[in-house]
């Protein structure tokens, strides 16, 4: 059926309380994730890790797909899409991010991926996406400026990671900026299970070229129980759990709303090292984490302007 549709809805029409307590439960999934995969990439190769991480998931949201309702593949009209967002969020992003990360340190990973709600902000209002907002910016900086205190807290040394690491995670950053703006009106008109279900089946398919090479099943399961762990982690807990939130979130309201969100794991990466690796706590937390809290309450806080956008085809139940 044809439908026009806003960007946002006003939040006297729907309660946004269990979107952003969902965004809190994807921030303590990824607080774990850096921790899954540094503990699977200490016995596998990043590219084996990314391969049973997407091949997994795509299992489980197979069966996701089988047991819901509704259609099982996408329209063709949207074939293009699926694959787009697939790139992105499977070869492109991950694999930058898992061998840029393995070149260069976590506070410099967290650092750079703090970027993105400024990415999403400003790649959304060109898009037409987002109306301007001074009080969403203001909280966008704020928060960007709390989790560079965060992570400078230990001093500058602390920081520093290689040139070639850091150029990697860059683009990682700029793939998941794209992924998460073109994302949103893709969840909008096919809602988050099918949107995300569709994007990581197709990020599976695009990497199986590489599977012959990078599979590794010998030397997998031959791995200790921790990193096989780390890996049912990252394929469960961070590619279907946390990216269906993402996609939950996308749907509801505006994308540089939830992705100010990622602005939150510095600081709770920091309580839970300081909580299970027994690392001390520094001046930066109290002030860093502080600021983020108060830019993330400060974009939150933005009055929801609906942004009329063109008739998208609704494909679903009537």
């Amino acid at each position: 059926m044809r439908a026009s549709s806003l960007e946002a809805v006003s939040p006297r029409q729907a309660s946004l309380g269990p979107v952003y307590a969902a965004l809190l439960v994807q921030v303590l999934i990824n607080t774990g994730t850096y921790l899954a995969g540094k503990r699977a990439m200490e016995e596998l190769p990043p590219v084996t890790v990314v391969l049973w991480r997407f091949l997994l998931s795509a299992f489980v949201f197979c069966l996701l797909l089988l047991l819901t309702p509704g259609p099982k593949v996408p329209p063709r009209s949207e074939w293009r899409r699926v694959l787009m967002l697939g790139l992105l969020a499977g070869p492109i992003n991950q694999m930058l991010f898992f061998y840029g990360l393995s070149q260069s340190t976590a506070a410099h990973a967290a650092l750079l991926y703090a970027l993105t709600p400024l990415g999403v902000y400003l790649m959304s209002l060109a898009r037409g996406h987002e109306p301007p907002s001074l009080r969403a910016s203001l909280g966008i900086l704020t928060a960007l400026a709390g989790v560079v205190v965060l992570l400078l807290g230990r001093g500058l040394a602390s920081a520093r990671g290689s040139l070639v690491g850091d150029l990697l995670i860059l683009a990682a950053v700029s793939a998941w900026v794209v992924y998460t703006t073109e994302g949103k009106p893709f969840a909008a008109a096919h809602g988050p299970l099918r949107s995300t279900a569709w994007s990581m089946v197709a990020a599976a398919v695009l990497l199986l070229p590489v599977t012959p090479f990078a599979l590794a099943p010998v030397r997998t399961f031959s791995a200790s129980a921790s990193a096989l762990g780390s890996i049912a982690y990252l394929a469960v807990l961070t590619s279907v759990v946390a990216y269906l939130i993402w996609y939950y979130a996308l749907s509801r309201v505006p994308a540089s709303r939830v992705a100010v969100f990622s602005n939150l794991q510095p600081a709770t990466t920091a309580l839970a090292a300081w909580v299970l690796l027994g690392e001390s706590l520094h001046w930066g937390l109290a002030l860093g984490g502080g600021l983020v809290i108060a830019g993330v309450r400060l974009t939150q806080s933005a009055p929801l302007v609906p942004v009329p956008r063109r008739e998208v085809e609704v494909v679903g139940e009537a």
